[in-house]
C-alpha cells in the first residue's frame, strides 16, 4: 500500500493535529517515509488549485483550507455557536503564553484584577493546563499553555508567538495604583 494516500486519508478524517510519531505508528510506516510523505503533500496542495493545505501546526500535521478562502469558508458557519474569547481572557492568556509556568497570583499582579473566573474558562476551553505546582511558600498551582491552544491560534509551538517585548504588560510595584504610571 502506498503511504502518501494513506497519510492524506488520515490527515483528512482526523478531528486533531496527528504527530509523525502517531502516524508512524497507525500506518506502520517508518517516520522518515512519513516526513517524506508530508512534504511531499504539502508541496502539491501548495502547487495547485486545492482549496486545501498540509498545515503544521500544534506539535502535528492537518489538513485544512488555505487562509485566504477563509471569508467565504467562514459564511458556511455563520450563525452557528462559535465562541470567541474576552478581553479578558486574551489578556489572561497572553500573559500565561509569554510567562509560562506562571501563578495565579503572577497573572493578577500583571492584570491589576482578580482571573479566578477567568482562568476557570480557559481550563475549561482546554486552552490552559495546571504544570504543577511552584516551589514557593503555599505551593501555588502553575498554569501553562495547552496543543489547543496552539491551534486555536495557529501555532507549531509557543516560539511562534510574536516578540513578548511589544504589548505584554508589566508587573505592577505593591505601591503603583491600577491606571498609575510609576517613573523611574
Amino acid at each position: 500500500m502506498l503511504i502518501k494516500p494513506l497519510v492524506e486519508a488520515l490527515l483528512f478524517v482526523a478531528e486533531e493535529p496527528l504527530s509523525l510519531d502517531r502516524l508512524a505508528e497507525i500506518t506502520e510506516f517508518p517516520v522518515q517515509d512519513v516526513r517524506l510523505a508530508l512534504r511531499e503533500l504539502q508541496q502539491e496542495y501548495a502547487a495547485d488549485d486545492s482549496g486545501l493545505q498540509v498545515m503544521e501546526i500544534a506539535k502535528g500535521y492537518q489538513l485544512a483550507t488555505k487562509p485566504e478562502l477563509a471569508p467565504v469558508v467562514e459564511k458556511l458557519f455563520k450563525g452557528e455557536n462559535r465562541y470567541t474569547l474576552s478581553q479578558a481572557a486574551l489578556e489572561t492568556l497572553a500573559i500565561i503564553a509569554y510567562r509560562q509556568p506562571v501563578t495565579r497570583v503572577d497573572i493578577e499582579n500583571i492584570r491589576g484584577v482578580k482571573v479566578d473566573g477567568v482562568l476557570e474558562t480557559l481550563l475549561k476551553r482546554r486552552f490552559i493546563r495546571t504544570a504543577g505546582r511552584k516551589d514557593a511558600p503555599g505551593r501555588p498551582i502553575l498554569y501553562s499553555t495547552t496543543r489547543e491552544f496552539l491551534k486555536y491560534f495557529g501555532l507549531k509551538d509557543v516560539s511562534e508567538l510574536p516578540r513578548s517585548d511589544m504589548d505584554l504588560p508589566r508587573e505592577r510595584s505593591l505601591f503603583e495604583e491600577p491606571g498609575q504610571t510609576i517613573t523611574t
